[in-house]
């Protein structure tokens, strides 16, 4: 009967530390298109902000089943960066595949991408919402069947002529956007580490809007 018991705590405390170890783990997806084309477009900022990162902590994605992946450690948690491989209109695609692989909880997910809405450099954090006509978000949504999972807006700003906007959204940043890129790039670092550490409430209040 001891033993039974043992076994059964053994197993129980085996069961916890699992929960607990997918719990500290972290799928961040940065969303964008591949190719040497798509690289310094506005709708690759996804893709820019995780480029930024692994170039300041010095990682180096490797090409895996559907996306280019690395992992970042941080203060007990574990930071698995993906840039999917399967172009815009199917991230969800991927993110579903990483998300299951990894036991990530779909709490500690947090997708990356451009924003028409909000004025350039602008970034705000959400638990939930529509897709707002964004390609990737759309399948995202489609693939996990829900609409609330956390999502990380980049504005782009909607600076285009009447008829433009594809034009605008794949088309390269200004000399004066490049200027001031950079420091909304190391913004977006500490909002990243922020959600992992301090918490998705905690991110939003201090980060939204900046």
């Amino acid at each position: 009967m001891l033993k039974f018991l043992h076994t059964i705590f053994k197993s129980s405390k085996r069961s916890t530390q699992v929960e607990e170890n997918s719990m500290k783990k972290y799928l961040i997806v940065g969303l964008g298109n591949i190719g040497s084309d798509y690289e310094n477009t506005r709708h690759n900022i996804g893709f820019k902000i995780l480029d930024h990162f692994a170039k300041k902590e010095s990682l180096t994605f490797e090409t895996l089943k559907l996306g280019d992946v690395t992992v970042y450690k941080f203060k007990g948690r574990q930071f698995i960066f993906l840039k999917p491989s399967t172009y815009m209109n199917l991230s969800g695609k991927a993110i579903l595949y990483w998300l299951n692989k990894e036991n990530v909880p779909l709490e500690n997910l947090m997708i990356i991408t451009d924003d028409l809405n909000l004025p350039f450099g602008t970034i705000r954090l959400k638990t939930k919402g529509s897709a707002g006509g964004h390609n990737g978000l759309k399948d995202t949504q489609d693939k996990l069947q829900t609409n609330t999972y956390n999502r990380f807006r980049f504005g782009i700003s909607d600076a285009f002529s009447t008829g433009r906007q594809v034009d605008y959204v794949l088309g390269e940043w200004t000399p004066e956007e490049e200027a001031k890129l950079t420091e909304r790039l190391d913004k977006s670092i500490e909002l990243i580490k922020s959600f992992g550490t301090a918490g998705i409430n905690i991110t939003m209040n201090t980060f939204n809007g900046q």
